[in-house]
């Protein structure tokens, strides 16, 4: 009797001290998928071009109190290099580049792109318009003037050699950026006395740089397509907030940034 009572004991004790080590382990997966459910919030990474810096801060504001259970995180860059990574399958879920030819070559990668807003190039100076640049054949090599240029695989250095061969002025830059934020940050830094860059990087400046104009039968227009991306864990969110870039509210914004109608 008493060897079947200790046999019993020492079963009782045994399940008490596994209740004991299961019950924290159970408590924490509970909370883990409370949490999860009552988050109940979906987060998207869009790749975009840096020169939607600025106005896609405002839009991921505007987006998440239209959609409180959407949060929107951007990664910028050049598009070139925004390129790169979706062709190595980077986990995001939408990209916004500064020109069709880099959207076109990811075919296959992306949903059917749609233009969100169009942009022009204008020349950065300092503060003031020191050097007196009054258009492209001021940035002519002999001109002694220290230009920088983005790269030709970005975009915007892309466009910039488009219209200065169409004008016939050489041009030997000082530096070759890899996004346009670049070229604009040498200007602001001094370390340059001119740059061309879009009109609304320009904009974001209006105490460091000015924004001399290209006239518009020697500038070149930038399309900015958006889509989404196959590789999307979130399609149908991705999704909306592609359409919701075409829309009233993000055109609003993108136009008070002074990019142009689609």
């Amino acid at each position: 009797m008493s060897r079947t009572f200790g046999v019993t004991r020492r079963r009782a004790v045994a399940a008490a001290l596994t209740v004991a080590v299961l019950a924290p382990l159970t408590a924490a997966c509970g909370n883990s998928d409370d949490s999860s459910a009552a988050e109940g919030r979906t987060t998207l990474k869009v790749l975009a071009a840096a020169s939607l810096t600025d106005v896609f801060a405002k839009a991921a504001d505007a987006y998440h109190k239209e959609h409180p259970d959407v949060t929107v995180k951007f990664s910028f860059a050049g598009s070139q290099q925004l390129a790169a990574q979706v062709n190595q399958d980077f986990p995001a879920d939408a990209l916004v580049t500064a020109d069709t030819r880099t959207m076109d070559g990811l075919h296959g990668k992306t949903g059917t792109p749609r233009i969100i807003a169009k942009n022009r190039l204008v020349i950065a100076t300092a503060e003031g318009n020191p050097q007196h640049v009054t258009g492209l054949k001021d940035l002519a090599s002999t001109n002694k003037l220290k230009v920088v240029l983005a790269a030709p695989a970005v975009p915007v250095g892309r466009y910039s050699k488009k219209v200065l061969d169409r004008q016939g002025i050489t041009v030997q830059p000082v530096s070759q950026e890899q996004d346009v934020r670049g070229v604009l940050s040498k200007v602001e830094l001094g370390e340059a006395d001119a740059g061309i860059v879009y009109a609304t990087d320009a904009m974001t400046a209006p105490d460091k740089v000015d924004a001399v104009q290209v006239p518009d039968e020697q500038n070149a227009i930038a399309e900015y397509p958006a889509a989404t991306l196959k590789v999307s864990q979130h399609q149908k969110e991705a999704d909306a907030f592609v359409k919701w870039l075409g829309g009233a509210p993000a055109q609003k914004l993108l136009r008070d940034a002074g990019f142009q109608k689609p």
